[in-house]
């Protein structure tokens, strides 16, 4: 997809890989919509994208909050791009994880890429043009002790994603996954504890940045690619768990996080 003069709509924008990505899109001559809970945090976002000619707008929106959703996708015309990269969540054993704090982390990503999938696909299926880009978890691959609610969210994203490709063929619109490894944003800084239980044979898997996530997520929908793992070494350790689901279960078992 030719991304100059088209809409781009981006969860999670206000910093780490959504800022990022709102930026690189702009760059290629797109107009970005940003969308987060923090208006200060989009304000400077937009401020950036504006700095070096770029075009994009603010949209204010808790996206764990089912009205909210709805009012957003009644607000905002259907975009060209959906880019569903929200996502919360600690890494905590089922049973150290409060009912509550597992409903969040359902609500965002899951529940959010479902409603806002399902908010704008219908104008997009008018139009017979559109792409939807889901920004996952190696843990939706390779699942890691003490980390059950977070892995579940990340598990029902890839599933939504596996059936929208199916639901939508043939009918011009397309969906991309982005899984990157560790990015080197605020993620660890927002989720105390979690990058502590990150297996030591993951680590192996060089941390990448939140701008080489961005330029996935763009390449992805100009290139029309279906999928995309980064960096490779984590795209390697993926094949070896899909040929050898069994050992490589549990070398993360046996270098994870234990009670």
């Amino acid at each position: 997809m030719e991304l100059a003069g088209k809409r781009v709509l981006i969860t999670g924008a206000s910093q780490g890989i959504g800022a990022a990505a709102a930026s690189r899109y702009a760059e290629r001559g797109a107009h970005v919509l940003l969308v987060a809970r923090s208006a200060e945090g989009l304000k400077r976002q937009v401020e950036r994208i504006n700095e070096f000619g770029g075009s994009a707008e603010a949209i204010t929106a808790d996206l764990a909050d089912v009205d909210q959703i709805r009012t957003l996708v009644e607000s905002v015309e259907a975009p060209d791009v959906l880019v569903n990269n929200a996502g919360i969540g600690r890494w905590l054993f089922l049973d150290d994880t409060s009912a509550d704090e597992l409903q969040s982390m359902t609500s965002v990503p899951y529940l959010a890429a479902l409603l806002l999938t399902r908010g704008f696909l219908g104008s997009m299926r008018k139009r017979r043009s559109g792409w939807i880009v889901n920004v996952n978890s190696p843990v939706s691959r390779l699942p890691i002790p003490g980390a059950t609610g977070y892995a579940s969210a990340r598990w029902a994203l890839r599933g939504l994603t596996a059936s929208l490709r199916i639901d939508l063929r043939g009918t011009g619109i397309g969906v991309s996954e982005v899984v990157p490894g560790k990015v080197s944003s605020q993620y660890f800084e927002n989720n105390p504890g979690a990058e502590e239980r990150i297996p030591a044979i993951a680590r192996l898997i060089p941390t990448v940045t939140p701008e080489r996530v961005a330029k996935a997520m763009v390449e992805a929908v100009e290139r029309e690619r279906a999928e995309m793992f980064l960096p490779w070494q984590l795209k390697g350790f993926e094949l070896t768990g899909r040929v050898f689901p069994g050992l490589t279960a549990y070398l993360t078992w046996r270098t994870g996080t234990h009670r």
